[in-house]
């Protein structure tokens, strides 16, 4: 076996075939997260409380209340209340989607061009000394905890929408920061992992960590600032956008592998 060949075995034990159909869903189930600025929008432009809704002291929960009146001091009455819960429950299930269908080895060269792409099978040693087991064993542990805190966070968005911040239950409460902390946290990871395979990568971590900032700084103020609205927006709305540009990435990199697969049957005709 020659050196060449070696090394390519040894890549296709780590690498996933990434135009798989799976792959291409769980991509779209992130991108779907965006769904979620176009229904908040729809509420707000329904808003019927005695003040109009403003994105910069208004909570982000207010939106899916569901009685009008006055809730911990506020005039809440949100009469499409039900367009918003559903938009928490689709963006935590196209987070949870996506964490289950990415796996590990995916995330590890989604955003990495020219990698060998199709799963082979080769002896442990030989893999271990031509490709290296412990700078991919990094990443693929990276790539598994950007997973699960995906999934923890879309769980967490789905108990919020599930129990809306009236019902006087904590379940809400401890839904928005499973959002807020487990979302931050993944883009962080995500986007160390990727920070040299792409310039999506500084997006992603930098979502990450805008979000992680404001999340810590409500936490110290108790939210009692000027503006909570914008300080909620400041840790929600990144990782919608951090989520959604890793779909993007993973999109890309499917339909890339896709067309080149393509035009290569054809040409072998």
């Amino acid at each position: 076996m020659t050196a060449g060949t070696t090394e390519l075995s040894a890549g296709a034990l780590y690498y996933p075939d990434v135009a798989a159909t799976r792959f291409y869903v769980g991509a779209l189930a992130k991108l779907s997260v965006l769904q979620y600025f176009v229904a908040e929008a729809a509420v707000i432009g329904a808003w019927a409380g005695a003040e109009p809704y403003s994105r910069r002291t208004g909570y982000i929960s207010d939106l899916g209340a569901l009685a009008c009146g006055d809730f911990d001091g506020r005039d809440v009455c949100s009469p499409a209340h039900l367009l918003m819960n559903a938009s928490f429950v689709v963006q935590g299930l196209g987070m949870v989607v996506g964490a289950l269908l990415l796996g590990s080895a995916l995330l590890c060269c989604a955003a990495r061009p020219g990698v060998p792409l199709r799963r082979g099978r080769m002896p442990g040693r030989m893999a271990a000394r031509a490709h290296g087991r412990a700078g991919w064993g990094a990443g693929a542990v990276a790539a598994g905890a950007a997973r699960l805190l995906t999934g923890t966070a879309g769980a967490g968005t789905v108990i919020v929408g599930l129990v809306p911040e009236d019902t006087g239950s904590a379940w809400h409460v401890a839904g928005a920061l499973m959002y807020f902390a487990a979302g931050a946290l993944a883009l962080l990871v995500l986007g160390w992992l990727w920070l040299r395979q792409t310039p999506l990568g500084w997006f992603i971590l930098a979502c990450g960590a805008v979000s992680l900032a404001a999340l810590i700084a409500g936490g110290l103020t108790g939210m009692h600032v000027p503006e909570p609205g914008a300080l909620e927006r400041l840790m929600g709305y990144p990782i919608t956008l951090g989520i959604a540009a890793a779909g993007l990435v993973i999109a890309q990199r499917v339909q890339h592998e896709r067309t080149v697969r393509k035009l290569a049957r054809a040409q072998a005709r």
